[in-house]
């Protein structure tokens, strides 16, 4: 970890503008479904507190494209917040503004507000160098702990560090570690096992990773494109057909490094991809017409999951089928089971992959699970995050 961390900075009796990234999933009750992204920031929140920091929290919740939107208030993060600290969280109904102002001179040393909805400002998502301004002007320092944020130039997470000594928090700290270490400085063997809708999303993870691994396996509804690419049917499947002669040059390319590319033997398709749908298993060189790749099949979970057990660590990205649908979902579900038994390394990258892993329960059974989808994928991809490369320096 290269970045300067809360330990290495004196906080006592400061106001610290804390980014964090608390868009946790509400349901149609507005009550949080899903914490963790909320408890992930408490270790430094309560270094703060402990240390007579007084901490102005800052984050977003859901897309309001620069508008206020009454349900994405953040006043029930406020509350939950409160619950897990066992003490006050006050929110507030602005982000800058007297009533703000006034709210942070009230404060005393362990006091902590939270600033409302930092995207009702068009400003934020703009990084306007204004806006960015006024927020410094709140406080003495920024601490950014919002990994799932920092891959976006927005104000509150890039602008802020231009008039403030910028750190990083400890979730911050923990994602870079576990990310870089897995990708800079792995245990072998080492395997990457990546899934998804489409190569196209996945294109420059693959082209940066392919070079790091022992060994690459493919799920997901992008391996249709892989599978095309060596001229078998794929069904109704969707192809990216402009995406072939990239997946052909990669796979020449994993067999110039003796990386083993894993492609699915067998698969479970579907007539049409919804709950109730007419369901088979068929061999991967055989899917019918008409019919989609929906999940891997039985011979391909044993195939990967004797791949994993060889393996010192272990990168996963993207779900290996449609999870969200019950009937699509054993492939991801098994291969969660494989590596929550492993004594290896295993870093889950965020988005659905982190989704189905906590949905299940072995979130601690895991080495780490990235609370950033956007932005651990494009680590993944050997991207330098803005909102990392901001913050100062050892």
């Amino acid at each position: 970890m290269r970045k300067k961390t809360v330990e290495d900075i004196d906080v006592a009796s400061k106001r610290v503008f804390l980014r964090v990234d608390f868009n946790v999933p509400m349901d149609k009750t507005g009550a949080i479904s899903d914490d963790s992204r909320i408890k992930a920031c408490l270790p430094t929140i309560k270094y703060l507190t402990d240390h007579d920091a007084r901490v102005i929290i800052c984050s977003h919740l859901g897309r309001p494209e620069g508008r206020v939107v009454e349900e994405l208030r953040l006043e029930p993060i406020a509350r939950r917040l409160s619950e897990l600290l066992g003490k006050p969280v006050k929110a507030l109904k602005q982000c800058i503004g007297p009533e703000v102002e006034d709210a942070i001179n009230g404060l005393k040393n362990g006091d902590i507000v939270l600033l409302e909805n930092i995207r009702f400002n068009p400003q934020e998502e703009a990084n306007d160098e204004e806006f960015a301004q006024t927020l410094s002007l709140l406080a003495d320092v920024f601490v950014n702990d919002a990994f799932g944020a920092s891959h976006r130039a927005h104000a509150s997470v890039v602008g802020v560090a231009k008039y403030l000594p910028a750190v990083a928090g400890f979730l911050m700290e923990k994602e870079i570690e576990a990310l870089n270490g897995a990708l800079e400085n792995p245990k072998r063997p080492f395997a990457a096992m990546i899934g998804g809708a489409k190569v196209s999303s996945k294109l420059a993870v693959l082209d940066n990773i392919v070079n790091k691994v022992d060994a690459l396996l493919i799920g997901g509804g992008m391996a249709a494109t892989f599978l095309k690419s060596k001229g078998y049917g794929v069904g109704s499947s969707i192809v990216e057909n402009d995406r072939l002669d990239y997946v052909r040059q990669l796979t020449a390319k994993a067999s110039s490094k003796g990386t083993k590319l894993l492609l699915p033997q067998d698969a479970v398709v579907a007539e049409k991809l919804e709950a109730g749908a007419s369901t088979k298993t068929v061999p991967a060189t055989k899917i019918p017409d008409g019919w989609t790749i929906a999940d891997i099949g039985p011979d391909t979970i044993r195939e990967f999951s004797t791949e994993l057990k060889k393996c010192q660590t272990v990168v996963w990205n993207g779900p290996v089928g449609v999870f969200e649908i019950p009937e699509f979902a054993n492939g991801t579900h098994s291969l969660i089971k494989i590596l929550a038994d492993l004594e290896v390394i295993t870093v889950i990258g965020g988005g659905s992959t982190a989704e189905a892993v906590i949905e299940m329960g072995l979130a601690d059974k895991m080495s780490h699970v990235s609370t950033g989808g956007g932005a651990s994928l494009e680590f993944l991809e050997g991207k330098v995050l803005p909102g990392v490369a901001v913050l100062q320096d050892k």
